[in-house]
């Protein structure tokens, strides 16, 4: 079953999970806060991060492209990009354990957003909802995504929803201040009557849900 509607155009986003091999961590940070440059000269990265609490070991980073074909050109000049492939791709090839990609739309009710400055953290939460698409499940959903925002402790960044990989699935990016301020706001949100409706309205269609701390990279142009 489809994820169902999306925003009225060819835009879409790649989001790219990598696992890295724990010993070999540091080095690949370091290795893309040199060369990333050599990557972002051929398309729009729109945030780069690693684990801090909820996983280990793992980056996540999303690219934005005009259309399929805009990214299959960009595919194709990145495999005949010497300096890419031979101060990057070469070098941290075997310090990958594992990759996962996905295709996802903003949802035509979310705009992509940006933090109030820089120095935050970032949560990725991930919602797998039950099949049957918005049309099912939306309603619910961003009543309940809204009622967080209106308790103004928490800044939503992007809501994305698959299209390739696993269907139903929903990623939520927020940016908090801190970890304590976004532990401060979470504790005041399960006390507020409207948070508590929305959710529980919601959570009628989630099958599972996972939350990830993430911490923005220098190349990263959300920070």
């Amino acid at each position: 079953l489809a994820t169902g509607p999306r925003q009225n155009n060819g835009i879409f986003y790649e989001i790219r999970t990598y696992d890295i091999k724990p010993a070999k961590m540091k080095e690949f940070l370091e290795l893309v806060n040199k060369h990333f440059h050599l990557r972002t000269a051929h398309s729009e990265l729109v945030g780069f991060w690693y684990t801090d609490l909820g996983a280990l070991n793992k980056v996540f980073h999303i690219w934005k492209y005009d259309n399929f074909a805009h990214r299959t050109a960009v595919q194709r000049a990145l495999a005949n990009d010497k300096d890419w492939q031979g101060k990057f791709i070469s070098v941290v090839r075997p310090m990958i354990e594992k990759q996962h990609n996905e295709v996802a739309y903003l949802v035509p009710w979310c705009q992509l957003g940006k933090p109030t400055k820089e120095g935050g953290v970032y949560e990725w939460v991930t919602f797998q909802m039950k099949p049957g698409g918005p049309a099912l499940w939306g309603e619910a959903f961003q009543a309940s995504v809204n009622a967080h925002i209106n308790t103004g402790y928490t800044r939503l960044i992007g809501v994305f929803h698959t299209e390739y990989g696993l269907l139903n699935t929903v990623h939520v990016l927020w940016w908090n201040e801190s970890p304590d301020h976004r532990a401060a706001g979470r504790h005041s949100a399960h006390e507020d009557a409207r948070v508590v409706a929305a959710v529980r309205n919601s959570v009628r269609f989630l099958e599972s849900q996972q939350n990830v701390l993430l911490i923005p990279m220098q190349c990263s142009p959300l920070k």
